[in-house]
């Protein structure tokens, strides 16, 4: 693995990257982390420590719980559909959490993860990691309404209330996608404020990174009638 060094990183970020370190036994268990995932993750740990400083990718505290915060949060969602291979991520922004997803499902047969991320900069960073670690993934750098393909589980993080992440994630749901959506202490009222405009079966599943944490599995989403009536 190469040095922090050969990623421009200042000291501040080499001694982050040094409290990052290898998966604690809980996580990598819950996960299932190989040797190949653990590293793949490491160096992903690394890339977003070093572009973090000018891009702002995540909080800086955060990055000091990597692997609770993040890894684990964002991988927890493939033990919920086992069977999933093809992913879209919207709003990627970091990568997550597109990026561990696909580190997790990298050499699965027929994996892939759709990265959707239409600020040039953060695409960018996508793509960079997604080469270094030779991902099953694809960067699109265009907004996730545009964006038109099939996949079994659309997902995001940290990108819209839920209501208008819907509106982000309509076509993939009318091309036959489910949803899974990382949500806070926000997931309830975000769907009642969702239910006023959209039509869908939601149901909120416990966190296993935070007690506080909701995951959504959301099917069956529709405009709500008296919209469509509107738009006809």
């Amino acid at each position: 693995m190469p040095s922090p060094s050969s990623w421009g990183m200042s000291a501040a970020e080499s001694a982050t990257l040094r409290e990052i370190g290898p998966p604690p036994a809980t996580v990598a268990r819950a996960l299932g982390v190989t040797g190949q995932n653990a590293a793949d993750l490491e160096r992903y740990g690394a890339l977003l420590v070093a572009a973090n400083e000018s891009m702002n990718l995540v909080g800086a505290a955060t990055l000091g719980d990597f692997w609770r915060r993040h890894v684990l949060d964002c991988g927890q969602l493939l033990k919920l559909v086992p069977r999933g291979r093809r992913w879209a991520d919207l709003g990627s922004g970091a990568g997550l959490p597109g990026l561990v997803l696909a580190i997790l499902l990298k050499g699965v047969p027929g994996a892939k993860v759709d990265l959707v991320e239409s600020v040039a900069k953060r695409a960018g960073f996508l793509r960079r990691v997604v080469a270094e670690l030779d991902l099953p993934a694809q960067v699109h750098g265009v907004r996730a309404e545009t964006l038109g393909i099939t996949v079994d589980i659309v997902t995001a993080r940290a990108c819209a209330p839920l209501g208008r992440l819907f509106g982000y994630a309509e076509e993939f749901f009318r091309l036959g996608a489910r949803g899974l959506f990382l949500k806070g202490e926000s997931a309830a009222r975000e769907i009642a404020e969702a239910r006023t405009t959209w039509r869908f079966d939601c149901e909120a599943l416990p966190s296993l990174s935070d007690p506080r944490g909701r995951i959504l599995l959301v099917t069956g989403l529709s405009r709500a009638a008296h919209l469509g009536m509107l738009s006809a």
